[in-house]
């Protein structure tokens, strides 16, 4: 054990590990200790209650109809978000002639920046600006829809409708979100070998044939990590939310755990009980990453099979 090889251990093994145990693992074993209790957050009595916490977070309707929106929110929001930036990144990387190299549509790089704008906006900007949007009294696109003669729309609340405040708020995280998947996919497409494509073009493959077929198992990895991301973001999604419908929209149709969590914690002053949700969520998130790892490993193990 010389000099150098104990100050590489202390500095790149010791360091790190000792940042991951204070900053992570000693907060998660707080929470898990919280979660037990009762503690009301602004007082240092705490009572050890066991799994009552979790016990009456199963028998809560209104924690149970937030994780529901969640699991919506998880499954809707990924599916749209990730095809819709997959189709722009297909256009703007193979949109162009059907003769010749392969390439995108002409002024590819202008689309994919202006497709990443919303992005780049904070999501609480983003979501402030589509309230006002959706005002049912003054709100732009109740405007717009009255114009063109859909009356119907007059004063018509879209974040304050069950049917509505739903989809509604999917679109602007949507919409807010579309833009960096794109780049995503763009990079990555841009990143494979174009004597595949050139191949597929020989053989008679048409452009969607050749997505469907060759570019999206090729980026595979991506797409699981893209999946990944945005279905922790709508897991949590307190931003988005939060900024449009603070309340938990109409009969708590656009409710989420994080906002039920906020709420229980800071002004119910039920801290234990809100760190028993906190714990749901955490394990919910790490389920669904688990299930999307499992689903793209199946698949990906039945395409490695085919093609052996």
């Amino acid at each position: 054990m010389t000099f150098d090889r104990v100050s590489f251990m202390v500095v790149f093994l010791g360091l790190p590990l000792a940042i991951f145990v204070v900053f992570v693992l000693v907060p998660v074993c707080e929470a898990l200790f919280y979660s037990l209790t009762d503690w009301t957050g602004f007082s240092p009595e705490m009572n050890v209650v066991g799994f009552a916490n979790f016990t009456k977070l199963a028998h809560d309707d209104i924690f149970v109809h937030a994780v529901r929106n969640n699991i919506e929110l998880a499954i809707v929001v990924p599916i749209v978000t990730l095809a819709a930036a997959f189709a722009i990144a297909i256009v703007v990387t193979m949109g162009g002639p059907s003769t010749g190299a392969v390439r995108g549509i002409r002024a590819g790089g202008w689309y994919r920046t202006v497709s990443f704008f919303p992005y780049a906006v904070p999501a609480i900007v983003i979501g402030l600006i589509w309230a006002q949007v959706f005002d049912p009294a003054s709100g732009l696109l109740n405007g717009v829809l009255t114009k063109v003669g859909l009356h119907g729309f007059t004063d018509f609340a879209w974040l304050g409708e069950v049917k509505s405040a739903m989809p509604a708020s999917m679109f602007v995280i949507i919409w807010g979100s579309i833009g960096f998947y794109t780049v995503l996919f763009v990079a990555a497409i841009k990143g494979l070998p174009a004597e595949i494509y050139e191949a597929a073009r020989i053989d008679g493959a048409g452009r969607l044939r050749t997505a469907v077929s060759i570019t999206l198992p090729l980026i595979r990895d991506n797409v699981q990590t893209a999946y990944i991301y945005i279905g922790i973001l709508c897991l949590d999604a307190f931003v988005f939310m939060q900024a449009l419908n603070s309340g938990g929209g109409p009969d708590n149709s656009t409710l989420t755990m994080s906002q039920y969590l906020l709420t229980t914690a800071f002004k119910k002053n039920q801290f234990g009980y809100a760190t028993a949700m906190g714990v749901v969520l955490a394990v919910i998130t790490l389920l669904f990453a688990a299930i999307v790892f499992a689903v793209i490993r199946l698949f990906g193990g039945r395409d490695e099979r085919g093609r052996a």
